[in-house]
């Protein structure tokens, strides 16, 4: 079992920045990818970005240059750098990491852009 702990959700204005962070602990091996995604109200849970062990990275089109997922093998961390974020960034975010053929997801943490 690999457990998933979100943190640095808020609210925030638009054009604003925030930066999750999520941890694994537990039976950590073969961890890979580890990601996020997000939900918004009424819609489906959708990928935001996700990165390999080896550091490639994978963005949905409507964050790309705005939002960065960086991941410390050594800790089993994963983070999410979001700038520039809109309205419609609001949603709660969830941490994601593939072990084998398991997918886990974190408790999710909430980002509200408004003014």
């Amino acid at each position: 079992q690999v457990q998933l702990v979100e943190s640095g959700g808020g609210l925030v204005q638009p054009g604003g920045s925030l930066r999750l962070s999520c941890a694994a602990s537990g039976s950590i091996f073969s961890i890979n990818p580890m990601g996020w995604y997000r939900q918004a109200p009424g819609k489906q849970r959708e990928l935001v970005a996700t990165i390999t062990s080896g550091g490639n990275t994978n963005y949905a089109d409507s964050v790309k240059g705005r939002f960065t997922i960086t991941r410390d093998n050594a800790k089993n961390t994963v983070q999410l750098q979001m700038n520039s974020l809109k309205p419609e960034d609001t949603a709660v975010y969830y941490c994601y990491a593939k072990q084998i053929f398991t997918n886990y997801w974190g408790q999710g943490t909430r980002v509200t852009v408004s003014s």
